[in-house]
């Protein structure tokens, strides 16, 4: 139970797909992502030969503390030597933690709302404008982060938040 005691939610990142990303090996990639917060580290499968993978792939945060970041990494899997970089990007849960916060009731928003939007700037990875939205009965958010230290390369993700009984609210 002890467990519970700082944990606000958990944090469902739907990894979606990658978007010409870099040629690592000899023709392509064989292209994963892993997400770091704090001391969790969540990785997703290996897509092979591909520089558009799609992942369609869920990964769950527990998440205790909001102000930290979220570290995006890619890389290209290779069997024999070590994996080789292929760009990252960071991103910030606040808005759309206070999209939650807001505590939207399913019978007065209409579906497709946009709460919240964010315009890419320096201080973020984002490619396009990202929007907090209410969508079947829940707070999302969809991001396209681009990715950092690499020639190409974008991320295609969504948020959506869990609420744990026990834990404390947003």
């Amino acid at each position: 139970m002890d467990t519970l005691d700082n944990l606000l939610g958990l944090l469902k990142i739907k990894v979606k797909r990658g978007i010409n990303l870099v040629i690592r090996d000899f023709r392509s990639s064989d292209p994963y992502c892993v997400f770091k917060m704090g001391e969790q580290r969540l990785k997703t499968h290996i897509i092979y030969g591909d520089l558009n993978p799609v992942w369609d792939q869920d990964l769950t945060l527990s998440i205790e503390d909001p102000d930290l970041p979220i570290e995006l990494l890619v890389f290209d899997h290779d069997t024999f030597t070590r994996d080789d970089e292929m760009g990252d990007a960071d991103f910030d849960i606040q808005p759309f933690l206070e999209a939650l916060k807001m505590h939207l009731d399913t019978e007065t928003v209409p579906d497709g709302t946009i709460i919240k939007r964010i315009e890419p700037s320096r201080s973020n990875c984002l490619s396009e404008e990202s929007c907090v939205m209410w969508k079947d009965g829940q707070i999302v958010q969809n991001m396209l982060l681009r990715l950092r230290n690499v020639e190409s390369g974008e991320i295609e993700i969504e948020l959506h938040w869990i609420d744990i009984p026990g834990a404390h609210h947003i």
